[in-house]
C-alpha cells in the first residue's frame, strides 16, 4: 500500500510527512521544482520513485493523483486542507515574488504575489476535483484539517495504525518556519543572526 499526500503546500504537508515517519513510513517529498520540463518529465520521474518509498507528499504528487491511483491501485490518499484565506496569506508571505518552474506548471504563473486570485482558484478547484474523484471511495481518501485540530485519531484510523505515544508533530508555525525562511533569503539578516548566536550568553561562558 502506498500513501500519497495530495494537499497543496502550506496546508500541513510538513506535519503530515513528519507524522508518517513517526508511524514508520519512508517518505519522499517534492521533486522537480527547478525542472523547466517538469510537465513532460513528471510521470517518468514520479513512477520510477514509487517502489523506493512508502509515502509521497508535495508537488508534483498532488497534481497527478489520478494517474497515481490508476498506476498503483490500493493506495491511500490524504488531502490536507486549510481555510482559503489563511492558505493564500501563508503562500504569499512565504513565496512572495519568487518564481519556480513547478509553480508555473501547477498554477499557470510562478509567483503568488500579485496573482493571489489565480492561486486561490487553482487551490479550491484542486480540492473539489479530489473530493469528486473519490466521492464513491471514502475508504481511499482522508481529508485532514491539521490547522483545525485533526491529528493522530483520524490519521491512524485511516491507516489502520495505533496512535503513537507522542504528540502530533505540528510543524512550520509562522514564528518558526517563516522566520527561518526569511533568514535564509536575506544575507544580511543571516549574518546578523549568526553574530547574535556567537555572542549569546551561553557562548560567552
Amino acid at each position: 500500500m502506498k500513501i500519497f499526500g495530495i494537499g497543496f503546500h502550506k496546508t500541513g504537508t510538513t506535519s503530515l510527512m513528519r507524522a508518517l515517519k513517526i508511524l514508520g513510513y519512508s517518505c519522499k517529498g517534492s521533486f522537480g521544482i527547478s525542472d523547466p520540463d517538469i510537465s513532460r518529465n513528471v510521470y517518468e520521474r514520479a513512477f520510477s520513485q514509487v517502489d523506493k518509498y512508502d509515502a509521497f507528499i508535495g508537488h508534483p504528487w498532488t497534481v497527478i493523483f489520478r494517474e497515481l491511483d490508476e498506476r498503483f491501485p490500493g493506495s491511500k490518499f490524504i488531502l490536507t486542507l486549510r481555510p482559503t484565506d489563511k492558505w493564500i496569506a501563508s503562500v504569499t508571505r512565504h513565496f512572495g515574488t519568487e518564481n519556480t518552474h513547478m509553480r508555473t506548471w501547477v498554477y499557470g504563473t510562478g509567483c503568488p504575489a500579485g496573482n493571489e486570485q489565480i492561486y486561490v482558484t487553482r487551490y479550491e478547484q484542486h480540492s473539489l476535483d479530489v473530493i469528486e474523484y473519490f466521492k464513491n471511495r471514502p475508504e481511499d481518501l482522508l481529508i485532514l484539517r491539521l490547522t483545525e485540530g485533526d491529528g493522530w485519531d483520524k490519521l491512524c484510523l485511516f491507516l489502520g495504525k495505533q496512535n503513537p505515544d507522542t504528540d502530533f508533530p505540528f510543524e512550520n508555525k509562522v514564528n518558526g518556519r517563516e522566520q527561518r525562511f526569511r533568514i535564509k533569503r536575506n544575507p544580511l539578516l543571516r549574518i546578523y543572526t549568526k553574530a547574535r548566536s556567537l555572542l549569546s550568553p551561553e557562548k560567552l561562558k
